[in-house]
């Protein structure tokens, strides 16, 4: 079924590419990935991949810049080995906030960071809950973006909660699309915190729009938690104005600086993260569930490599 299918890994996250591989039936390909004294990344593809078809497994999360870097080069590597295709599976893209010239002189690095790829030899992209949707047109190549939201929604349907008691409260106004898909497959309502910004890493949370949620479940959803300044003072509003229980759901845990203190200082029921970017034993907690997007990004490899149809993943 697979006969011209690689899948090889960086080292940004290897046990994401080896469960990929075990749903797939395959076996990684061999790769040799090191670094020089002075920081230089080696790459060398231990077999022969000519005329295959080739899906790289490299989320760009901390140290971004490695592993940006290491992407690159290993794109470059099978391009240069004769590849006929070569898929970037990208779970986590880096750089992804910066995706607008929102002050004056600065760069948008998304769209540098989309053109690195292309002009390194990539021919589509395969990603996950970009932080702007609009980054998908950064791209001269094809992208196949998939959402997380039907792995966390299914894990949340197992406690059987009753939708009369749920409240999905969206952290801020950039997020309400992502809350109401939750809604319209959990059930509930959908109420919204009012988020001000203050800088680049400060914001301030101070009012709840809609609502009741005095003794609701409390769901809220982000596509990622980075210091988890924002879903932490979501959390702080749901609890002041009543809320029985909160749950917290991410796609990517790049949780970095205080953010592990900061998730486990709140009053959280449970914190709900997929494994698009490894988690070290510091960023780990008591009240943290990991689920898989493994399966997902697997039948997506398939179906790409088969040329079939992907849209069916998107929701």
């Amino acid at each position: 079924m697979f006969e011209y299918l690689t899948l090889i890994t960086g080292r940004a996250h290897p046990a994401l590419a080896r469960e990929i591989a075990e749903f797939l039936g395959l076996r990684l390909g061999a790769v040799s990935n090191r670094d020089f004294p002075d920081g230089e990344i080696s790459v060398q593809l231990d077999h022969n991949i000519r005329g295959r078809d080739v899906f790289l497994v490299q989320p760009t999360g901390p140290p971004v810049n490695n592993n940006l870097m290491e992407l690159l080069i290993m794109i470059d590597a099978c391009k240069r080995a004769s590849a006929e295709r070569i898929t970037a599976v990208i779970p986590y893209f880096g750089y992804a906030r910066q995706d607008r010239k929102d002050a004056g002189r600065v760069p948008i690095t998304a769209k540098l960071v989309a053109n690195l790829i292309s002009e390194a030899g990539a021919d589509r992209v395969l990603t996950m809950d970009l932080h702007a949707a609009q980054i998908q047109g950064f791209f001269d190549i094809p992208v196949d973006h998939l959402y997380a939201a039907p792995a966390l929604d299914q894990y949340l349907e197992q406690k059987n909660l009753r939708p009369d008691d749920i409240v999905v409260l969206s952290p801020d106004e950039g997020s309400i699309k992502r809350s109401l898909r939750h809604v319209q497959q959990l059930g509930g309502t959908l109420a919204i915190v009012d988020k001000r910004r203050s800088s680049a890493t400060e914001t301030t949370q101070a009012n709840l729009i809609g609502g009741p949620i005095e003794g609701k479940t409390c769901l809220l959803f982000d596509d990622m938690i980075s210091t988890a300044g924002s879903i932490v003072g979501a959390v702080n509003v749901a609890k002041a104005y009543g809320a029985a229980d909160v749950y917290v759901g991410t796609t990517h845990a790049v949780l970095c600086g205080p953010a592990p203190d900061r998730l486990r200082d709140a009053d959280i029921k449970e914190v709900i993260v997929t494994n698009s970017l490894p988690l070290g034993e510091r960023q780990r907690m008591e009240n943290m569930k990991i689920v898989s997007v493994a399966p997902m990004l697997g039948e997506a490899i398939r179906r790409i490599h088969r040329n079939e149809s992907v849209s069916g993943l998107f929701d």
